[in-house]
């Protein structure tokens, strides 16, 4: 268990407490490749971290959200440290009263949404990226590992 709890004090100190983390989103695209084989699309987000999720404000009508919406799977990135997997999902419109938290937030964390996060356009939503599994690396060893290999719902890593 040790092991896990140290994995998501490194999550909490690189990606958590009101960061703007840019990460690598990949989704299925919707078209497949020249040969007929589901092909990767990866795009760069603005996303923050808070309990095993992140949060991404975009718009419906995005290739992201039209794939997800398709195909929920997703994988994730982060600069040389880490990787993860997971299930994306649209929350709706950034202004519906039970986002208004994540609103708050955003607004806060990202300093671009006040000019460009759209949030009167009903087109205007949250992605939610619940991680499920993932590989955190800490060249710094900080808590004495230099990997982890995390299964975020089971609450373990190796």
């Amino acid at each position: 268990m040790r092991k896990y709890e140290n994995a998501m004090q490194l999550m909490e100190e690189r990606c958590g407490g009101g960061k703007d983390n840019m990460i690598a989103l990949a989704t299925i695209a919707l078209e497949p490749s020249a040969a007929g084989k589901p092909r990767p699309a990866v795009r760069m987000v603005d996303a923050y971290y808070e309990n095993g999720a992140f949060f991404v404000s975009t718009d419906a009508r995005a290739s992201k959200s039209l794939e997800i919406a398709e195909n929920d799977e997703v994988a994730i990135g982060g600069v040389d440290w880490f990787v993860a997997w997971g299930r994306a999902e649209s929350l709706g419109w950034v202004k519906d009263e039970r986002n208004a938290e994540i609103l708050a937030k955003m607004k806060k964390y990202f300093c671009w949404f006040g000019d460009h996060g759209d949030e009167d356009n009903p087109n205007s939503i949250v992605l939610r990226i619940v991680l499920t599994s993932g590989i955190i690396t800490d060249h710094d060893q900080k808590y004495g590992e230099w990997q982890y290999r995390v299964d975020f719902a089971n609450r373990t890593a190796l």
